[in-house]
């Protein structure tokens, strides 16, 4: 198949180089350039991703409610140091 083709002057150059380097025929280095970076571009077709679960059970010490009374303790904590410091800076 014949075409015409306008090429960017940096890749005229590179193709030049390359034609060079190989030894090679221009209609030889293009089609080896097109060859390769259009096998590049197709999609590879991938397997899809697994994850593997296993079951890790559940530490009987833990009491999953504490961990919300523990987040509730500590913003009580930070309320009340919030009000103390408001207090003593408007006492003075």
């Amino acid at each position: 198949m014949r075409s015409t083709l306008s090429l960017d002057p940096d890749v005229a150059q590179l193709l030049q180089e390359a034609m060079a380097r190989s030894k090679k025929p221009y209609k030889t280095v293009v089609n080896d350039a097109l060859r390769r970076g259009l096998s590049a571009l197709q999609v590879q077709k991938r397997s899809p991703f697994k994850v593997e679960a296993f079951a890790m059970g559940w530490d009987a010490t833990l009491d999953p409610a504490g961990f919300n009374r523990l987040v509730d303790e500590l913003a009580v904590e930070d309320f009340l140091a919030v009000q103390r410091r408001l207090t003593d800076s408007s006492s003075l």
